[in-house]
């Protein structure tokens, strides 16, 4: 252990790297369950959407699960820093909505896009280029994508608790709260209240915890409606057996959907790649500063050392897990929990990974955690991810405009891609309109471009220009 992760010089034992471990674990264990309800065939978006073909709950699960330790090792081994790595929140929004929705991928096309995104990170971590792309977008549009991305995620998980609904087309407004009549909308609202305390409250594990607390009482629920006759439905499936659903009907399947990836129109290939590209860039490296500050890692020029290891794995990871069957994989900011209880290597990754894996074992009970259980999850990640807003220079309309049109585009035109797009775009244009061509990285202008020919090309389209 001492050869492998160096605990002395890092200051550390073996048996706090096994509590941080666990402690790391049970603070993201939450995305086991909740990956399903997003890129699972239990998305009511997928069904309002009229979406066919949606991989099985049990499926995306036991990739998940696979996912996350294959990533977790491959951090923890490759640059020995006690971060855990899991399928992105965010990302498997732009998965589900983005890609198969949006663009109408089927489940194996869009995991051949993330397989080739894995890939493409693996080159540009190689190489390099991928911390000149990083570095080229300013620090401002970096925060307001992941505020942009907590908005869309916040408005996913409102939907989905039924707390938000939304309106027909005539109608006075757009959406309108929903009326508290629904049993799953004020468990809903419950468990939201739950987690909130938890977490303001600092408890380790609160949004795992605020989840199955939640899911305990939609059980109990649906166990006396059951019971008396009330007629209530709680979202609940119990499993016909009791044996671990280690579910590999998605292995290999990214494969097959490179035909029809391909077969798209360039300019639809381009958004698919660019989305994941983008997104992934920036919550990984934003993650990466946040957990390492925390940690001590980062160097007087608050660089992190060792940083291409960490990014590597993330590349590797992601295209493993598009293999096993789930959305991109990426570090996630719950390993600060880790580190805050005194994890400072790679072992505490190695025990992450362990639990992970262990927690195949776990799918029977995935039919007992409701939809009013998980939505709750996105709404306070939501507004965790909001928190970057306060780094942004708001009184600068130079800095403000893009900002605010990256930010309020994702949830508003329920596209992280047009989002991000919007903003580039937009900033290119005021600094532009201010002579300013110098202070504008050249990669943004090759960005922005692409983004304009995205556009054009997809209006001759539905012009039938095309």
């Amino acid at each position: 252990m001492e050869k492998i992760f160096q605990l002395k010089k890092n200051g550390t034992t073996v048996r706090t790297e096994i509590v941080a471990g666990l402690t790391t674990f049970f603070t993201m264990a939450y995305i086991i369950f909740l990956n399903p309800t997003i890129i699972g065939k239990s998305n009511p978006a997928f069904a309002a959407a009229g979406y066919e073909g949606a991989m099985a709950d049990s499926a995306v699960f036991t990739a998940t699960c696979i996912g996350a330790a294959l990533g977790t090792w491959l951090v923890g081994w490759l640059s020995n820093y006690p971060m855990a790595q899991a399928p992105g929140l965010g990302l498997n929004a732009v998965f589900a909505y983005t890609l198969c929705i949006e663009f109408g991928l089927s489940p194996s096309a869009a995991l051949a896009a993330v397989f080739i995104g894995g890939v493409v990170f693996i080159l540009l971590t190689v190489t390099g280029a991928r911390r000149a792309i990083v570095e080229a977008i300013p620090m401002s549009l970096k925060k307001a994508i992941s505020a942009g991305i907590g908005l869309f995620i916040a408005l996913i998980g409102f939907s989905n608790a039924g707390i938000v609904i939304g309106q027909n087309d005539g109608a006075s407004t757009a959406v309108d709260l929903a009326a508290f009549t629904n049993p799953n909308v004020i468990l809903s609202l419950v468990g939201l209240i739950a987690m909130t305390v938890l977490v303001i409250q600092k408890v380790r594990g609160a949004i795992f915890i605020g989840m199955a607390f939640t899911a305990v009482v939609a059980n109990v629920l649906q166990i006396m409606s059951n019971g008396f006759n009330w007629g209530v439905n709680m979202g609940i499936n119990y499993p016909e057996s009791w044996a671990p659903q280690i579910d590999f009907s998605m292995f290999g399947k990214c494969f097959v959907g490179f035909g029809e990836l391909f077969s798209a129109p360039v300019a639809s290939i381009i958004a698919v790649l660019a989305t994941l590209l983008m997104v992934d860039m920036f919550d990984t490296i934003g993650t990466l500063i946040g957990a390492a500050d925390k940690a001590g890692y980062l160097d007087e020029n608050g660089n992190l050392p060792r940083i291409e290891r960490a990014m590597l794995a993330d590349a590797l990871a992601t295209s493993a897990g598009a293999v096993f069957g789930t959305s991109t994989v990426t570090t996630y900011v719950e390993s600060t929990s880790g580190i805050a209880a005194g994890g400072r290597t790679g072992l505490t990754s190695t025990v992450t990974g362990l639990c992970f894996a262990f927690a195949l074992v776990l799918s029977p009970l995935l039919g007992f955690v409701p939809t009013s259980a998980t939505a709750p999850v996105l709404i306070i990640v939501g507004i965790m991810m909001c928190s970057s807003l306060k780094d942004i220079e708001w009184s600068d309309l130079e800095v403000a405009f893009p900002c605010f049109f990256t930010l309020v585009g994702m949830p508003f035109f329920y596209s992280i891609t047009d989002g991000i797009a919007f903003g580039f775009i937009s900033y290119v244009l005021v600094k532009c309109a201010r002579a300013k061509f110098k202070e504008v990285n050249p990669i943004m202008y090759i960005i922005c471009g692409l983004f304009i020919i995205m556009y054009v090309i997809t209006g001759l389209q539905a012009l039938d220009v095309i």
